[in-house]
């Protein structure tokens, strides 16, 4: 068994007395993409500030692995349209990094040429890659990844997961994402976690799919997604359309 990088066990949150979390685990191993899946209000974005350490819980244990380094990318970004901040001095805002260390990490997520764009002008794909390059600046051990892929189209989304797959082998580090979205990320993981304030049912995609708990929360027609495997013979570019001619690098989660 590989080693475990992060344990929660019987997490308990309320806020105004109201159960948010109540007696959540989750596991994480080096070398594991886990997803968190869930309706709204499940208590996803909660349990993920407890993993951040943002949030102490009422009750339950948080461990995480002794120095252990995460990098986080958040959801989406708000930056004020007058605020003059390019990509590079953004990425500078993480310590030491300086415009050889931000290219580097630009080029591992494809994106090096946006590096002197202000970042209000780039496109949606380009965001989530540069926050994606900006958690790998900490060089983790565990990549905490919220909606990855939120803004991006279909095309885009695929290529945006296999990428993660890439950057797990590549760093041989674990992965935590969270997702609303059933059609790809089911695909694109080794372990699901199904949340509603607990957790309803976890473990690989087809048997978490096949689970009375997950088609009471996502209905029959979900299994169907849940189990869908992309054929991925292409490449996209970061807009999501089909490069032509450009050899694809499968990934090890692209199911053939």
């Amino acid at each position: 068994m590989s080693e475990v990088l992060l344990r929660l066990d019987d997490i308990h949150v309320h806020f105004a007395r109201q159960a948010v979390l109540e007696g959540a685990q989750l596991q994480v191993h080096r070398g594991e993409i886990v997803t968190l899946i869930g309706p709204n209000g499940a208590g996803k974005t909660t349990l993920v500030r407890t993993v951040l350490g943002l949030l102490e819980p009422d009750r339950g244990l948080v461990w995480r692995k002794p120095r252990l380094r995460i990098g986080y990318m958040p959801q989406k970004l708000h930056v004020d349209a007058t605020l003059p901040l390019s990509v590079l001095r953004f990425l500078r805002l993480v310590p030491r990094v300086d415009r050889t260390r931000a290219l580097a990490a630009l080029h591992e997520v494809g994106a090096e040429h946006v590096i002197d764009s202000p970042l209000q002008k780039i496109s949606g794909g380009e965001m989530q890659r540069v926050l994606l390059a900006r958690a790998l600046l900490r060089e983790p051990e565990l990549l905490v990844l919220d909606e990855p892929v939120q803004g991006v189209d279909v095309a885009g989304q695929a290529e945006l997961y296999r990428l993660i797959g890439v950057l797990r082998d590549r760093y041989h580090c674990g992965v935590l994402m969270v997702s609303h979205d059933l059609h790809l990320v089911m695909s694109a993981t080794d372990q699901v976690v199904c949340l509603n304030r607990h957790v309803c049912c976890s473990g690989h995609p087809e048997q978490v799919s096949s689970d009375p708990a997950f088609v009471e929360l996502f209905g029959q027609d979900a299994r169907s997604l849940a189990i869908y495997h992309h054929q991925h013979d292409h490449s996209h570019d970061l807009h999501g359309s089909v490069v032509v001619g450009k050899p694809h690098v499968h990934g090890p989660n692209c199911k053939h």
